[in-house]
C-alpha cells in the first residue's frame, strides 16, 4: 500500500511554484491577465453598495461566466458562496496547468479575510425577516468551507487548511504551504486566498473606517501616490492560487528564495507604526543574505490608504536605502481584495518575469529604470493585515 506521506529525508531548501491561476477583474487565463497588466485602464465600475452608487472592482465579464458555469455543474454547489466558488474555479486551472492529478496527494490552504460574506448576510436578513435560519447556513458560511469545498471538486485526499488573517491570509498561506513542504510533511500544496466583499455591510464597514474611496477621480484607488490628501481604498473581488513543489522543478514559473513575517504590538485595531516596523522585518527576513542591489521590483502592498501607503514606502526605504528597487502594486487597477491581494501580487510578479517587463503605475513617474536591457529575474512581494500581520516573499527566476 502506498504511503499517505513520503517518508522522512534530506530536505531541499528551493520551493518551485509550478502553476498560478486567478479569477480576477483582469480575467482568468495568463493571456488575458497580462493584457490587461499592459493596458493604463483600471477595472473599475459603478455599483449600487450601501445605498449608493459606489466604485468597485467586479470580475470581469468571462470570469462570471466561468463561475456561473461551475455554480451549475453540480446541484451541492448552488448554496456555495462565491468565496467559495471564485477559490474552487481558480483551483481547477492551477491543478490542471501544474499536471497534478488525483493520484497525486497534495495539501490545500485557501484563506479569505471575510470568507462567506453575500451568504452570510443573506441568511441573516432572512432569519431577521422570517425568524427562521436555513438548514445550511451554518456549514456554507464557515472559513473552512473554502478548503474543503476545493478539496472534494479536486477530489483531494491531501490535508485541507483554511485561515483568516485579514489582508496577508493569502501569504500566509503560502507560507505555511512552504513549512509543510520543508518539514517533509508533504511534496506538493496548493495555496492562495479567495475573496467576495462586494456586498453591502462590506462596504458600509469599510466607510465607517474612513478609507475607502469617493470614486470620483480619474483613478479611484490612488494606490502609492504618496502626496494624496484623502484615502482612496477601492475594493475587488477574486481568488488566486498557486501550486508548490518541493525541489527544483523543470515546469517551475519562478522559487521561493525566501520568506519572511512579523507581527506588531497593537496600539488600536488598524494600527500599524509610523515606519511599518512589521514590514521592516519581514522583508530583513525574506531578504536574508541577498545583496539588495538584484532585487529588480517590490510589488507593494500599498492598499491606496494615506497612512497605509506611507509608512510600507518608509520601511522600504529604512531596509534598501540607496538600493531602492522598482515599486509598484496593482490596487490601482483591480482593488484591494483583502485575503486574495497577496497570490495576485504573485502572480503580478511571475508575469513581470517571465515578460521581462515592468508594471508600473500611470499616475507615477515609476517607470523603468535606464537600463532596458535588465532583466527582471527578482521580485519581493509584501502583504500585510490589520494589526500588522506582515509577510514578505522573494521570488526568483
Amino acid at each position: 500500500m502506498r504511503p499517505l506521506w513520503p517518508k522522512k529525508r534530506i530536505l531541499s531548501q528551493t520551493i518551485s511554484i509550478t502553476a498560478i491561476a486567478s479569477i480576477s477583474p483582469l480575467g482568468n487565463t495568463p493571456e488575458t491577465i497580462w493584457g490587461n497588466y499592459l493596458s493604463n485602464k483600471h477595472c473599475f465600475k459603478n455599483q449600487k453598495l450601501d445605498r449608493k452608487e459606489t466604485m468597485v472592482a467586479p470580475l470581469d465579464s468571462g470570469s462570471k461566466q466561468v463561475v456561473d458555469d461551475l455554480q451549475q455543474s453540480d446541484i451541492k454547489y448552488k448554496s456555495l458562496d462565491k468565496s467559495v466558488l471564485y477559490a474552487m474555479a481558480a483551483a481547477r486551472k492551477a491543478v490542471q496547468n501544474a499536471g497534478w492529478n488525483q493520484n497525486d496527494i497534495f495539501g490545500i490552504n485557501i484563506g479569505s479575510s471575510r470568507g462567506a460574506t453575500d451568504l452570510f448576510e443573506r441568511h441573516h436578513q432572512e432569519y431577521l425577516a422570517t425568524g427562521k435560519a436555513q438548514t445550511l447556513a451554518s456549514p456554507t458560511t464557515t472559513l473552512g468551507n473554502i478548503s474543503s469545498w476545493v478539496a472534494h471538486d479536486l477530489q483531494s485526499s491531501g490535508p485541507e487548511l483554511s485561515h483568516s488573517i485579514t489582508c496577508s491570509t493569502a501569504l500566509h498561506a503560502l507560507l505555511n504551504g512552504v513549512a509543510w513542504l520543508r518539514a517533509g510533511m508533504a511534496d506538493k500544496f496548493l495555496v492562495g486566498g479567495s475573496e467576495a466583499p462586494l456586498t453591502d455591510f462590506t462596504i458600509a464597514q469599510m466607510r465607517a473606517l474612513k478609507i475607502y474611496s469617493n470614486g470620483t477621480e480619474e483613478w479611484p484607488n490612488r494606490a502609492f501616490d504618496l502626496d494624496k490628501k484623502q484615502n482612496t481604498m477601492v475594493l475587488g473581488e477574486g481568488a488566486s492560487v498557486c501550486c508548490l513543489e518541493i525541489g527544483k522543478k523543470e515546469n517551475a514559473l519562478a522559487f521561493i528564495v525566501g520568506i519572511g513575517y512579523a507581527t506588531e504590538i497593537l496600539e488600536h485595531n488598524i494600527s500599524i507604526s509610523a515606519e511599518a516596523t512589521c514590514f521592516q522585518k519581514s522583508m530583513k527576513m525574506a531578504l536574508h543574505d541577498t545583496d539588495l542591489a538584484t532585487v529588480d521590483v517590490i510589488v507593494m502592498h500599498a492598499p491606496g490608504t494615506i497612512k497605509g501607503d506611507l509608512t510600507e514606502y518608509k520601511a522600504i526605504a529604512k531596509v534598501f536605502g540607496e538600493s531602492l528597487p522598482l515599486l509598484t502594486t496593482n490596487k490601482w487597477k483591480i482593488g484591494h481584495t483583502f485575503g486574495a491581494s497577496g497570490i495576485l501580487s504573485v502572480e503580478m510578479a511571475v508575469l513581470m518575469m517571465q515578460h521581462n517587463q515592468f508594471i508600473g503605475i500611470p499616475y507615477l513617474d515609476t517607470a523603468r529604470d535606464e537600463n532596458p536591457e535588465k532583466v527582471i529575474k527578482k521580485v519581493l512581494v509584501n502583504a500585510v493585515g490589520f494589526g500588522g500581520n506582515a509577510v514578505s516573499v522573494l521570488l526568483s527566476l
